[in-house]
């Protein structure tokens, strides 16, 4: 990244994502100096067309030395600082596919171009004052979105709902600053300070970072996602349930035991938030090697999970190998699902059936329980309110946020409170002015590295690589 901030020139990239005969539109993105001379070398835009900033042209790119036509295309002007990287930018939309565009790519490198690395066209935007770290990430945020409602959070950051609170605690920070260096500089000339007022304001500014901070699991589970697997011994109707909640054929579902053979994964949204779900294999002592593979994985599936639905045969019961089982997974967040209601009770109302009435017995530490009839596509709805029972007793709630801080925002806020806790405790042991600052500062810089204020090469180096090339 040092090297991308010592040389900037003129910088390509195809912005759209390349697949084999899909896709109508490619585009190839061009930002820099060089940019629109680039376009004016390639790009031929028949009758009066003005080539101006913000408009569309209509033409062809022909390779230059040759004037051999490599496509039909659009071409759009953005004149800096009007653009995205507040840098001259065009964009050529040509054909979908592979081909069309790599060539017109290939030809930006050889008019001089180089070709972007991860991110870089969202780093200039930074770099040249068009957004701040935290609506970079955002991007980034929104592009991997899993969910509607992790897109609207993303949205909420790239429009400065978390910059502006983080700015705000800074300047508050600056001022409690500015008001203690006054008292070391004209310390006879001022009044005494309000020390009792100063550990006042720092409390409200660590109670907003606390506020901020809780918004962390959520921001987690919005980017990453749920992972639950389906665990049970065979023919209980994981499959079943799996083809059920994703609304489709995933998984292959016969009377035979052992016919799931490895983990089949689904993704699905439960209440705003991505879910992974694991079909895995039936957990049994089998002699068939493949089979034992597996159940194998389906155990490492199990370990890995953050819920488990543990999956029974209601018309069977808690049996031997089930409660073998659950000696496997009972240290992980979980819910009971007893499968195949419908074998013992004709009732479109599962939720009314009490499982007493069942006469299931099952260890008296599980108080999650759903009741399925999985091949009638029942229960389904219960098995999602269960769901997010278990998040929100996780304190990570599930519904809509403003915002939610990723990781590293969350690594630097901890840092400011507790250089402000610090400042406390100096204050209470009464120890000299310039030792309040020492830790003030560290709070005012951890606050500038969420927002970019303060910044380093490697933090830059560590959010940007994480981009695809073309933004």
């Amino acid at each position: 990244m040092s090297e991308l901030l010592a040389n900037t020139g003129t910088i390509a990239a195809i912005a759209t994502a390349v697949v084999p005969q899909q896709g109508s539109v490619g585009i190839v993105r061009v930002s820099g100096s060089q940019a629109i001379a680039i376009a004016q070398t390639l790009f031929h835009a028949p009758g009066r067309q003005v080539w101006e900033s913000h408009r569309i042209l209509y033409g062809y790119i022909y390779q230059p030395q040759t004037k051999q036509l490599i496509d039909e295309a659009l071409l759009l002007i953005m004149q800096a600082p009007r653009s995205y990287t507040r840098e001259d930018v065009v964009e050529f939309h040509c054909h979908g596919g592979i081909i069309a565009v790599q060539q017109v790519l290939q030809l930006c490198l050889e008019q001089g171009a180089r070709l972007a690395q991860p991110g870089e066209f969202t780093l200039r935007a930074f770099l040249n004052g068009r957004l701040d770290l935290t609506q970079a990430e955002s991007i980034a945020d929104l592009v991997g979105a899993k969910s509607p409602q992790a897109a609207q959070t993303a949205l909420a950051g790239l429009q400065g709902k978390l910059a502006h609170p983080i700015r705000q605690l800074r300047a508050q920070c600056l001022d409690i600053l500015a008001e203690i260096e006054a008292r070391i500089d004209f310390e006879e000339d001022l009044p005494p300070l309000d020390e009792l007022g100063i550990i006042a304001q720092i409390e409200l500014i660590n109670g907003e970072i606390n506020r901020l901070l809780a918004t962390k699991d959520q921001g987690e589970l919005l980017r990453t996602g749920l992972k639950v697997a389906i665990v049970g011994r065979p023919n209980v109707g994981k499959s079943s349930l799996l083809n059920a909640w994703s609304r489709s054929d995933r998984a292959i579902v016969t009377d035979l035991p052992g016919t799931t053979r490895d983990v089949v994964e689904s993704q699905l949204v439960v209440g705003g938030i991505p879910v992974q779900v694991l079909d895995t294999a039936g957990i049994r002592d089998t002699e068939d090697q493949v089979e034992k593979i597996g159940v194998e994985r389906s155990r490492r599936a199990a370990n890995a999970a953050d819920l488990v639905l543990f999956t029974i045969d209601a018309s069977v019961g808690w049996t031997e190998a089930d409660q073998e089982i659950y000696t496997q997974v009972q240290d992980r967040p979980l819910i009971l699902v007893l499968n195949k209601i419908d074998l013992i009770e004709n009732s479109d109302d599962l939720a009314s059936l009490s499982t007493q009435s069942l006469a299931i017995k099952y260890p008296s530490q599980i108080n999650q329980i759903v009741k399925t009839a999985a091949a009638q596509n029942q229960g389904i709805d219960a098995l999602e309110t269960a769901i997010l029972a278990i998040v929100k007793t996780g304190k990570v709630q599930a519904a809509d946020l403003d915002l939610a801080i990723n990781q590293r925002q969350a690594a630097a806020l901890t840092k400011a409170q507790i250089a402000l806790q610090q400042v406390r405790t100096t204050i209470e042991q009464q120890l000299p002015l310039d030792f309040w600052t020492i830790d003030l500062r560290g709070a005012i810089y951890a606050l500038g590295e969420i927002t970019g204020e303060e910044v380093t090469e490697s933090v830059l180096d560590r959010i940007f690589s994480r981009f695809c090339i073309g933004k």
